[in-house]
C-alpha cells in the first residue's frame, strides 16, 4: 500500500527524476490556488462589495502571551464593519461577528450572507475581523517578505494569538462604541468555525454563543479515522452515478500508465488541454483538487465561492463522465467532469497546472499545517474514489522540517482546545455553541454530529455541503436549507434573550 503525502492543495513536490507527479494532494480548507481562469471579481450574481461594509483597521499586539520586548511591536489588524440596521449602543444592541479564516478577509465577508440576511431582524452590528497573516493584516508594517521570512518572524501566526486578537478588539470596540452591555455573538465557517467555537470556550466572557459552521474540531490526534474524508467525497459521487465512480476510481492507473509510454506526456497534455509543456505534469493532483473542491461545495444552487460552479456540481461532474458522446474515452470523460470546476464560465481555452496564482492570499495556510493543524485526512482504503493509501505523515514531517525548520506538534490542538471525550467534557462547562454540518462535505467527518447538551447543539443535513448555511439566502433555496437556518435564528434569539433577561437582574 503507498503512502500519500497530504499538505495543501498548492504545495507540490516532485522528483526531479519524475516525468508525471503522482502525488495525490488534498486541500485541507477551500483554496482556488490552481486557477485556469482570472477570476476579476469574487462574486458573481449575489451581492457586490459596495455598500457591504466599511474598512477599519485596529491596531494589535504582536505577542499576546509573552512580555519581551519584541512581543510589544504592533501591527494594523483589518476589520470590516456594517451598521446599516444595528439598533445602537444606547438599546444595548447585538455585536454579530465573523471569527476570519485563513485568507482575505474581504472573500470570506462577501460569502457570508447568512449574518446580512439575519442583521435587521436583530438590529445587529456586523463585524468582520482579519486573521493575522492574511490579507493587509500582515505584521512588520505590513511587510510580507519579513514577516513570511523565517520562523522567528512567521512563528506568531496561530490560532491561539489570532483567537487573543479578536477578543482584544472586541472589547476595544464595544468600548469605543461605548456598546460594553451589548452581546456579542460569532460566527464562523471552515477553519474560521473552528476559531468561532473555541472562542466561545476560551472567551466566554466576550460572547455569548457561537455558530460553528462546517467546523472539523475533531479532525486532530486520530480522533476520527483519516479515511472519512476519502470515503465521504467517494460516497458523494457514488451516490450520483455508480459508473462516475467507477471511472475516476479506474482512471489514475491509467492516467500513470499513459504517463509511462513514448509520447504519453503528450497525449495526456493534448487530452487536458494543458497550456504549455512542463516537466512534470501535475494532472493527478490537478483532478483531485477539482474532485475534492467539489464535493466540499456541492451547494444546492449556483456559487463562486471558489470557482463559478452550478447547482449540484458533483452530479454536473458525473454528468460529463456518463455522457454517452464520449464513449469510453476516460480522458475525454475527466476531461469533462474538471472543466465543470476549472472553466464553468467557458472562457478558459487551456489550463495551467503549475499556475501559482492565489487570489484569496491563502499561502500562510501552509505554515499553519506545519505547526498545529495537523489534520490527518490523506487516508484512502480499498473503495476510496481514490488510489489506495495511507496517511503520509512522516512526509508532511520531514517537509516541514525542509521548509521551515520546525516540527510539527500534532497534539497540540487537542492540549490547548481540546477534542477527546468531546461530549463528556463540553456538557460538564460549556454552553451556547451551535454546531452545522452537512453529510456531503467530507470535513463533516471531523465535526460534532450530535447534540452534547441543551446548548451545545448540532445540526446536521444530508445534504448539506462546506458551510452552506453561512452563504446569501436565494429563492432557489430547498426547504431543508431554510429550515437549518430558522433553527439557528432560534437559537441565537434565545441565547439573546437570555443575555437581557440576566443583565436585568
Amino acid at each position: 500500500m503507498a503512502t500519500r503525502f497530504i499538505f495543501l492543495s498548492f504545495c507540490l513536490l516532485f522528483s526531479s527524476t519524475l516525468t508525471i507527479s503522482n502525488a495525490k494532494i488534498f486541500p485541507t480548507f477551500p483554496s482556488s490556488r490552481i486557477t485556469p481562469e482570472k477570476l476579476s471579481s469574487l462574486i458573481s450574481n449575489s451581492k457586490d462589495s459596495q455598500g457591504l461594509y466599511k474598512t477599519k483597521y485596529h491596531t494589535q499586539i504582536l505577542d499576546h502571551f509573552n512580555y519581551n520586548p519584541q512581543s510589544y511591536q504592533t501591527f494594523q489588524q483589518r476589520y470590516l464593519i456594517n451598521d446599516t440596521h444595528w439598533g445602537g449602543s444606547k438599546n444595548n444592541a447585538p455585536i454579530f461577528v465573523y471569527t476570519g479564516n485563513e485568507g482575505d478577509i474581504e472573500w470570506f465577508a462577501q460569502n457570508t450572507g447568512f449574518m446580512y440576511d439575519v442583521a435587521p431582524k436583530f438590529k445587529a452590528l456586523l463585524v468582520f475581523i482579519e486573521h493575522r497573516y492574511y490579507g493587509k493584516s500582515i505584521p512588520y508594517g505590513g511587510n510580507k517578505e519579513i514577516a513570511y521570512k523565517n520562523a522567528s518572524t512567521t512563528g506568531y501566526l496561530s490560532s491561539t494569538q489570532a483567537l487573543a486578537d479578536y477578543a482584544s478588539l472586541i472589547i476595544d470596540l464595544k468600548k469605543n462604541l461605548t456598546a460594553t452591555d451589548s452581546p456579542v455573538v460569532v460566527f464562523g465557517g471552515s477553519y474560521g468555525g473552528m476559531l468561532a467555537a473555541w472562542f466561545r470556550l476560551k472567551y466566554p466572557h466576550v460572547a455569548i454563543g457561537a455558530l460553528a459552521s462546517s467546523a472539523p474540531i475533531l479532525n486532530f490526534d486520530n480522533i476520527v479515522s483519516p479515511y472519512s474524508f476519502s470515503n465521504i467525497i467517494t460516497q458523494d459521487f457514488r451516490s450520483v452515478s455508480e459508473n462516475c465512480y467507477k471511472v475516476i476510481k479506474g482512471s489514475w492507473k491509467q492516467i500513470e500508465e499513459t504517463a509511462k509510454k513514448p509520447g504519453g506526456l503528450e497525449k495526456l497534455q493534448k487530452a487536458f488541454r494543458i497550456c504549455k509543456s512542463e516537466k512534470n505534469l501535475a494532472i493527478e493532483s490537478w483532478l483531485s483538487t477539482a474532485f475534492v473542491y467539489t464535493a466540499m461545495t456541492d451547494y444546492p444552487t449556483p456559487s463562486n465561492f471558489l470557482n463559478p460552479l452550478p447547482a449540484f456540481p458533483v452530479k454536473e461532474m458525473c454528468k460529463a463522465i456518463d455522457d454517452p458522446k464520449t464513449g469510453n474515452d476516460v480522458f475525454a470523460k475527466l476531461y469533462g467532469a474538471a472543466s465543470v470546476y476549472y472553466n464553468y464560465s467557458g472562457t478558459a481555452k487551456c489550463f495551467d497546472l503549475n499556475g501559482d496564482s492565489d487570489p484569496h492570499g491563502l499561502s500562510e495556510w501552509d505554515w499553519q499545517t506545519c505547526t498545529e493543524m495537523i489534520m490527518p485526512t490523506g487516508g484512502d482504503n480499498r473503495d476510496s474514489i481514490f488510489e489506495e493509501s495511507e496517511e503520509g505523515y512522516a512526509a508532511r514531517a520531514r517537509y516541514c522540517k525542509e521548509a521551515y525548520g520546525v516540527d510539527p506538534r500534532p497534539n497540540w490542538i487537542t492540549t490547548e482546545f481540546g477534542g477527546h471525550k468531546i461530549g463528556l467534557v463540553l456538557k460538564r462547562f460549556a454552553s451556547n455553541i451551535i454546531f452545522f454540518n452537512g453529510l456531503r462535505d467530507p470535513w463533516s467527518g471531523g465535526g460534532v454530529l450530535k447534540n452534547i447538551s441543551k446548548t451545545v447543539l448540532a445540526l446536521v443535513e444530508k445534504g448539506g455541503a462546506h458551510h452552506v448555511d453561512l452563504r446569501f439566502s436565494t429563492k432557489e433555496d430547498p426547504q431543508w436549507l431554510k429550515d437549518v437556518r430558522r433553527r439557528e435564528v432560534e437559537i441565537i434569539g434565545k441565547w439573546i434573550s437570555q443575555y437581557f433577561q440576566d443583565l436585568a437582574q
